[in-house]
């Protein structure tokens, strides 16, 4: 049967905001982060001719999103969407999801406020799903205060404005999750990536898929104690900082292999749908070592927001307990990103009475080469807002 949903042209308009937010030192490059205040970029698609009281927002803390398909077929399928950069865009070193959260409520009062919209929509897209699961909660009920690294943060004083929906969709439950489940742990000396312990590096020639549960077991336990052990020295070299007194506040450092995920070897291990032997970056081998590896650079307040598990609060399972609204969970079952529990993890913790979970047979993260599943995505998501009278 022919596609016959009608299509409408699209007018891409540059979005800025700017608010003020004063900072102990620069964290970001250039002018996004400068005197005493706080520069934010981004793109809203509008379907020419067609206006709309509800507004789509999608938002990632790290990169941005107008590039996707799935937001730009929602707005020619005649929704208002924002794709909003955070104040780390594209780089995501001294990333601060307490930050970002700020961010993307002041994209929030600007939609509401400036541009009229009645309803705003959160849409999490991969690693924007634990930052919208995060702003939801905190503006739903505000208790973060500081960050991990004990730094006051500006979330209870924003006075974020809750969406009036959730679309959860190809997302994972948290960077910090998705980094234990990544990281080589056959890494002995972090200074040194090349001293490693063969018995537990994936891609030694001894080890070959199908994976032992005993082998399983061994490495992903191996995994969580090389991040806990990177997570105490960034504790030991802030509070040695600290102590000192002087100028010096922050540091930067190199997080080698950050790629060794047995899931995209072994198909066997949570079984979906996902290609064997790639990953969304590449063959993960490569990537393990490669320039654009998860949490490769990264300053010491960073990482225990982003990338401890112990530290983030950016979990989305423990955000998804604390909201309310109505929430759409979608998984990609050819994901080649996300893991293929993290979407019906997300499902079962939202305290959300209306929640609803549909998996897209064959998709993968990005819907590379798949206009049908793309359409398949959009017309649940149009058919789900429509249904909760969100589409203004």
């Amino acid at each position: 049967m022919a596609d016959t949903t009608p299509r409408y042209p699209i007018d891409a308009e540059w979005v800025h905001i700017k608010f003020a937010q004063s900072s102990a030192f620069k964290e970001v490059y250039g002018f996004a982060g400068t005197q005493g205040f706080v520069n934010l970029e981004g793109i809203r698609y509008v379907p020419r001719g067609k206006p709309s009281k509800t507004l789509l927002l999608y938002m990632h803390p790290a990169t941005t999103l107008q590039l996707l398909p799935m937001p730009r077929a929602m707005a020619e399928s005649g929704m208002h969407v924002l794709c909003a950069g955070s104040r780390y865009q594209r780089n995501d070193s001294a990333l601060i999801m307490e930050n970002v959260v700020v961010d993307l409520g002041a994209y929030m009062r600007h939609a509401r406020e400036v541009w009229g919209y009645e309803k705003v929509v959160v849409v999490g897209w991969s690693g924007g799903g634990s930052l919208a699961l995060f702003y939801q909660s905190q503006a739903e009920h505000p208790t973060v205060t500081h960050t991990p690294a004990g730094d006051p943060c500006g979330i209870v004083e924003a006075g974020l404005i809750p969406a009036d929906g959730f679309i959860f969709q190809a997302a994972h439950v948290s960077r910090a999750v998705v980094l234990t489940d990544w990281i080589d742990p056959s890494v002995l000396d972090e200074n040194d990536p090349d001293k490693r312990d063969p018995e537990l590096d994936l891609y030694h020639p001894d080890h070959k898929p199908p994976y032992s549960a005993e082998f399983l077991a061994r490495f992903r336990a191996a995994q969580l104690a090389r991040v806990r052990r990177r997570t105490a020295w960034v504790k030991e070299t802030l509070e040695m900082l600290r102590k000192r007194g002087g100028l010096e506040m922050e540091r930067g450092f190199v997080t080698h292999r950050t790629m060794a995920e047995p899931r995209f070897l072994d198909g066997r291990i949570e079984p979906n749908d996902r290609p064997i032997g790639t990953c969304f970056t590449g063959v993960p081998e490569t990537v393990n070592t490669g320039p654009v590896g998860l949490a490769r650079f990264s300053t010491l307040r960073a990482w225990l927001s982003q990338w401890s598990p112990d530290d983030t609060n950016a979990h989305g399972e423990k955000s998804a307990a604390k909201i309310s609204v109505p929430l759409l969970a979608i998984e990609h079952s050819a994901d080649d990103a996300v893991p293929q529990p993290h979407t019906q993890r997300i499902y079962d913790a939202a305290a959300s009475r209306d929640k609803t979970m549909k998996v897209i047979p064959g998709a993968t993260h990005y819907f590379s080469g798949q206009p049908e599943h793309l359409q398949q995505a959009v017309t649940l998501c149009t058919e789900w807002l429509a249904s909760r009278k969100l589409l203004g």
